[in-house]
């Protein structure tokens, strides 16, 4: 059986569809065809030059990837910066680009629900949810509950443990009531500081995401224990998703993560 590149989009689909994704966001296809036999399939988070001549070596002519290439406007094409040199490297080499972003974030399955389940988050719910006529609840971040308390400096170890996280930039212990624990834990993958005051209303005792600003530790202080890991750690597991999804559909197909990604920032 052929298999082409639009079967491979419609089984990451069906756990993700695209309604899902946010009003300001761009999954879906990026560039190529997809009615066409796919050669194998490259996984990563961001597309770059270099991964389209991963995929071309590998023999994938589909990249599926976490972020969307083209999320804001692009005017030209000449091919210098990052996007443009990857949008002409993949209309040379005849490789198309997938990307599934919020609409993996949203998805019942999606990476916040990866990332409670890596730890151990147990009787977990959605923290800004909706109803989808198929899939059933979905939404943003999640809330859950560890199987045993723990203090703030020991959660921030096992999340640092769990995510391969170097470093975590967190709310100071001290502010926090004499001898608080932290038991439920609401967490969202990427930039999701939008949802601390909704965590503290489920009664989430700590918050982990990224890329929250400076204000976000100074006015939640007192209210709830703050984690902030990087950007790239947070959403690593979308390749895993990806992979689970196509090889379960289609098993021992030519599925491969991207060997030469590395989170863009370095921690010294």
């Amino acid at each position: 059986m052929t298999i082409t590149s639009r079967d491979i989009i419609n089984a990451i689909e069906q756990v993700a569809p695209r309604r899902l994704q946010e009003d300001y966001d761009n999954t879906g296809l990026q560039c190529g065809t997809l009615d066409v036999p796919c050669t194998g399939v490259l996984l990563c988070v961001d597309v770059t030059a270099e991964i389209v001549a991963e995929a071309r070596e590998r023999g994938c002519n589909l990249i599926v990837s976490h972020h969307p290439l083209l999320f804001r406007a692009v005017k030209q094409v000449t091919g210098e910066g990052r996007v443009q040199a990857a949008l002409v490297a993949a209309i040379k080499a005849d490789v198309a680009i997938y990307s599934c972003h919020t609409a993996v974030d949203n998805a019942p399955e999606g990476i916040s629900h990866v990332m409670a389940r890596r730890l151990g988050l147990q009787g977990v719910e959605v923290l800004e949810n909706h109803d989808d006529r198929e899939l059933g609840t979905v939404g943003s971040g999640v809330v859950g509950n560890l199987a045993d308390s723990l203090t703030p400096e020991e959660f921030v170890a096992r999340v640092k443990s769990v995510f391969g996280s170097p470093v975590a930039r967190c709310s100071d212990p001290s502010a926090l009531p004499a001898g608080k624990t932290i038991r439920r834990v609401g967490l969202c993958g990427g930039a999701g500081s939008f949802l601390i005051d909704r965590a503290a209303c489920m009664g989430a005792d700590a918050y982990l995401t990224s890329d929250s600003k400076f204000n976000c530790f100074l006015d939640c202080a007192h209210d709830i224990f703050l984690v902030d890991i990087g950007h790239y750690e947070s959403e690593e597991c979308a390749k895993e998703i990806f992979y689970h999804v196509i090889t379960k559909k289609f098993p021992n197909f030519a599925v491969y993560y991207s060997q030469i990604e590395k989170n863009p920032i370095k921690y010294l």
